[in-house]
């Protein structure tokens, strides 16, 4: 993933409710979720939860699709997936992360720099 894209996506991600919605389209699976489902459920006007889903689909996160008079947004499991793995690509100094000792905890020091 190119760092453009990764900086677009973090910051469409860099809101509450986009955040929140974002995640409700993750758990939500490949069918989505309506508009105006979102909105309720997250409890934002219908023209805000628009302006939110389209920065989400600028950022490549989300797709759309239109069913009668609903437009229905499921997360893009690829983009997320391709986010994830460019955020851990050096994860533990290239050692595998599987288990949560591979991973020390950063001493105070570490975390001061």
């Amino acid at each position: 993933m190119q760092p453009d894209l990764v900086i677009r996506a973090l910051g469409a991600l860099a809101q509450e409710h986009r955040l929140a919605a974002f995640r409700l389209l993750v758990q939500a699976g490949s069918e989505g979720i309506a508009a105006g489902v979102l909105a309720e459920r997250i409890g934002v006007p219908a023209s805000s939860m628009s302006f939110h889903l389209a920065q989400l689909a600028n950022a490549g996160l989300v797709t759309q699709r239109r069913e009668s008079r609903s437009i229905f947004y499921a997360a893009d499991y690829a983009a997320m997936n391709g986010l994830m793995a460019y955020l851990t690509e050096n994860c533990c100094g290239g050692l595998p992360c599987e288990d949560a000792a591979a991973c020390p905890p950063a001493t105070p020091k570490e975390t001061a720099l």
